[in-house]
């Protein structure tokens, strides 16, 4: 499935077709898109379709087209702090976008059939952490990934106010998968598609990992990440005004005015004439001018960017901190 858009050539480029085909709507779904790069979540050697607006299959591993997790997303309505349950969890991808808007005091459970995908959603989800600068401009809701059957989840567990299943759903499971929901929630799955038939050996039921409470040391880096993040802010505003002194350009799109034809079916005989707007030779030539001159003001910015400064770290290690403490509140992460 997918398709939708055309390919990009790297993940803004994908998300910008996404949202000018309208698949992705709201800002902090496009957030969450922008912040996680699809092509992690790939094998090396498949790399190259990570922009592809299709879906991906090898072996157990599976991602969705980039349009149905976008619609899934904006469907989800998600908010900062509410709870989410991702009924065949897969690589992983979509709960680590999920986790970006729920926030810290948020809930992030998914369940996966194949341990093996279980692994790989791990080591992503480790690589995420450890060397995206993205990390620190979230508070993220790290994902926590069970293996089971999802139709056998035990009756005790939680509700959700949020639930995604990625496969299709019989009729006859509809209620049990709305018994996962809190009274108002949101459910999004298909249903009644013929299900996959996966052979999951012996039953046995699946209980979700505990809705756990955040330690005092763990909200107090919370606190202080988010304060100093405040101060970063803060300073850019006081530096560079209401907005950017030297906002970058961008070069649109000129759409030309073109000649219309008009084609007149008389029965069987087709009668064609060309209806020419008087103007249209002079616009044309203005047209030209103008995309030329765009093009001289753009040449300097067609250069290599500078790769983007993580404000938040460099803060952090400036600090008149002991080094552990620093450490700790950069989640120990590597560069």
């Amino acid at each position: 499935m997918g398709g939708a858009v055309s390919a990009g050539e790297d993940n803004d480029e994908l998300i910008d077709n996404l949202k000018e085909a309208q698949y992705i709507r709201t800002e902090l779904v496009e957030q969450a898109f922008r912040a996680i790069d699809r092509a992690d979540y790939y094998l090396e050697e498949f790399k190259d379709n990570a922009y592809k607006d299709l879906a991906w299959k090898h072996g157990n591993i599976h991602l969705s087209a980039p349009c149905i997790y976008s619609e899934v997303m904006e469907a989800l309505d998600l908010q900062p702090g509410l709870s989410f349950l991702n009924l065949g969890s897969g690589t992983g991808y979509l709960s680590s976008m999920v986790g970006l808007i729920l926030g810290p005091f948020g809930v992030n459970h998914g369940v996966e059939l194949h341990s093996d995908v279980i692994e790989y959603a791990k080591q992503k989800l480790d690589f995420f952490i450890k060397t995206s600068d993205s990390f620190d401009k979230f508070e993220f809701c790290e994902p926590s990934f069970v293996t089971g059957n999802c139709l056998e989840i035990s009756p005790d567990c939680t509700q959700y106010d949020r639930v995604y299943c990625g496969a299709g759903v019989q009729k006859e499971h509809e209620d049990y998968m709305k018994n996962l929901l809190k009274v108002g929630g949101i459910l999004v799955m298909p249903l009644e598609e013929k299900p996959n038939h996966a052979d999951s050996g012996k039953s046995r039921l699946v209980h979700l990992p505990p809705v756990a409470v955040r330690s005092l040391q763990d909200l107090a880096r919370i606190a202080i990440r988010g304060t100093i993040k405040k101060i970063i802010h803060q300073e850019t505003m006081s530096k560079n005004g209401n907005g950017l002194k030297n906002p970058p350009r961008f070069k649109r799109r000129r759409v030309r005015r073109r000649r219309m034809e008009t084609i007149v079916f008389l029965d069987k005989e087709v009668f064609a004439s060309r209806i020419s707007n008087p103007s249209d030779d002079n616009n044309n030539s203005e047209d030209i001018e103008d995309e030329a001159r765009e093009e001289e003001e753009t040449k300097p910015s067609e250069l290599k960017p500078d790769p983007p400064v993580n404000f938040l770290r460099e803060k952090v290690l400036s600090l008149p901190l002991p080094d552990p403490l620093k450490y700790y509140l950069l989640y120990y992460r590597e560069k």
